[in-house]
């Protein structure tokens, strides 16, 4: 028994062999192909409208209303060299109605919690005065696409001298 297992063995071995020894194609070509990936775009999304911002009863000191603008998002897919950045930037017109106005010096954001997707530190600014562009978040340090949204707090102080209106401004988002 010991003698046909070493054959049936030896016989094995040498059919492994004759097949490894069985040559290749006969020709073969190969071709090299790449593809290219650009970068995208640096862009800027606010709300179209923010409805009323709220209200206060007129007093002879006046006083802040505050209200929540809406979600504002900045997309980076640049695809930015490391360490890169942006700054988002804010302004705003004079707030006016029949028979008084109120300056954009009086205007002012505030711009909450951050939500943050890939990797940059993000600062928010929170400006006190919209009379002219305002950084209101800045990204540094950016590693990759990214995206940060916020959802700015306006900020409007009215003087007690104002009449009482509803008054209409347009505040303004930029990203570079």
């Amino acid at each position: 028994m010991e003698r046909k297992s070493k054959s049936a063995l030896l016989l094995a071995s040498a059919a492994g062999i004759v097949l490894l020894a069985l040559p290749g194609p006969a020709s073969a070509a190969e071709t090299m192909a790449k593809i290219t990936v650009t970068g995208g775009s640096l862009s800027i999304t606010a709300p179209a409208t923010a409805g009323t911002l709220g209200s206060r009863a007129a007093t002879v000191l006046g006083g802040t209303i505050s209200g929540s603008l809406g979600e504002v998002q900045v997309n980076d897919a640049r695809a930015a060299a490391a360490g890169s950045g942006w700054v988002a930037t804010v302004i705003s017109s004079t707030f006016t109605a029949t028979g008084g106005t109120i300056a954009a010096s009086d205007v002012g954001y505030t711009a909450g919690p951050i939500i943050k997707v890939g990797t940059a530190t993000y600062t928010a600014n929170d400006p006190t005065n919209l009379t002219g562009a305002s950084a209101a978040v800045t990204a540094t340090g950016i590693t990759g696409n990214n995206s940060a949204s916020w959802n700015p707090t306006i900020n409007i102080f009215v003087a007690g001298t104002m009449p009482a209106a509803t008054y209409s401004g347009t505040i303004t988002h930029s990203v570079s």
